[in-house]
């Protein structure tokens, strides 16, 4: 079964599983954009359009949720549609994600993470 360990502070310090080797976990900062993924809608992997880009001039742009690092990059892309559509990722994704130096280990790692994230959420409720 998967988990995510929280620090004092609310930080993700890492995530084990018992059936996994070392190489298909993800490191802290990995599991950070995994949970920050999760607040992140499908509308932040498209690029604006050119009403929304006037529309951001005209009332303020909002913040961007893009991260610098291509690897992390990917990896949030990834996450973000996992947590919203866990049935179907398209196959760019996946190949941006092994591209970016991911395993399909580590796939299955933040899969199985977030569905028993999404299956607790829906026992609680």
């Amino acid at each position: 079964m998967a988990y995510l360990a929280f620090d004092e502070f609310g930080a993700v310090q890492q995530a084990a599983t018992a059936d996994r080797p070392a190489i298909d976990r993800l490191s802290p900062l990995e599991w950070a954009v995994v949970v920050l993924a999760r607040g992140d809608t499908l509308a932040t992997l498209r690029e604006p359009g050119r009403l929304s880009v006037a529309l951001g001039n005209l009332f303020g742009k909002q913040a961007n949720p893009r991260l610098a690092d291509p690897r992390l990059e990917a990896l949030r892309r990834l996450a973000v549609r996992v947590w919203h559509d866990r049935a179907s990722v398209p196959a760019q994704e996946m190949a941006e994600f092994l591209a970016a130096g991911f395993t399909t280990g580590q796939y299955h790692t933040m899969l199985a993470s977030i569905r028993a994230a999404t299956f607790n959420k829906a026992q609680r409720a």
